[in-house]
């Protein structure tokens, strides 16, 4: 398996990297927002809120 970082063999003390720098890079992009994973929920958050409290209003 190849680091998805710099596509280098991975190590397996940093699987699926092959260091902790490529490891730290892809943390980095995680939190500044790089990676995004997609969600089916409504974007508007007026939206979400009025979705959740028709969830939570109906009977069980």
């Amino acid at each position: 398996m190849s680091c998805p970082i710099c596509s280098k063999e991975s190590e397996p003390k940093y699987r699926p990297f092959c260091s902790r720098r490529c490891a730290d890079v892809d943390l980095g992009r995680w939190l500044n927002g790089s990676y995004a994973v997609t969600a089916d929920a409504p974007e508007d958050l007026e939206e979400a809120a009025e979705a959740l409290a028709q969830e939570t209003q109906r009977p069980h």
